[in-house]
């Protein structure tokens, strides 16, 4: 069976969302993008504020609540439906929790055809992209750069810290195809 769904995981300003972009360019079959920002965007203000939502700390930590999680996981639920119904999906991720945000993937995934992609960038070149955004609070990038990657597994490991979006974009698809004349041995 093909890859249903593609989990690109990085820390903040690592470039996920350019490689998304891309991705949808060079796959052959029509994938849609959505990112843990689309969530966060589509939450009511008082949950951005903290509390038990999604918090933004001046230092750039992040702090989620209950209600956070459990929209979280009702995104997750309704990603997994959608991939199961046929749509193949890119999923711009942060696992704030490393391995325990992995595993929550992996439970509401189960057998779905997934490619696990990590997105590293070097902590200080992901700040300059974070401070030329001017949409991100200062030091999330670098903050996140190493903790989003501990003890999770990928099958692929792109680094976008001197490789452009659509470079890694084109190793990802190579992975993908190489992947299927694999299992059609």
């Amino acid at each position: 069976m093909n890859t249903q769904v593609i989990v690109l995981n990085g820390g903040s300003s690592s470039g996920k969302s350019a490689i998304a972009r891309d991705l949808q360019a060079v796959l052959p079959e029509a994938w849609l993008s959505l990112s843990v920002d689309t969530l966060v965007d589509a939450m009511p203000a008082r949950l951005t504020a903290g509390g038990d939502g999604i918090g933004f700390a001046d230092d750039g930590g992040v702090a989620v609540g209950q209600d956070f999680m459990e929209l979280q996981d009702a995104w997750i639920a309704g990603l997994v439906a959608m991939a199961r119904a046929g749509a193949h999906l890119v999923v711009d991720d942060v696992f704030l929790g490393g391995a325990g945000s992995q595993r929550r993937w992996l439970d509401a995934l189960g057998d779905v055809p997934t490619l696990w992609v990590g997105v590293r960038c070097d902590p200080a070149v992901a700040a300059r992209r974070e401070a030329a955004r001017g949409d991100r609070v200062t030091g999330m990038a670098e903050r996140q750069a190493d903790v989003v990657h501990r003890g999770v597994h990928y099958d692929l490991e792109v680094d976008t810290t001197d490789t452009g979006s659509l470079d890694c974009a084109r190793t990802i698809a190579a992975h993908l195809r190489s992947s299927r004349s694999d299992r059609a041995d």
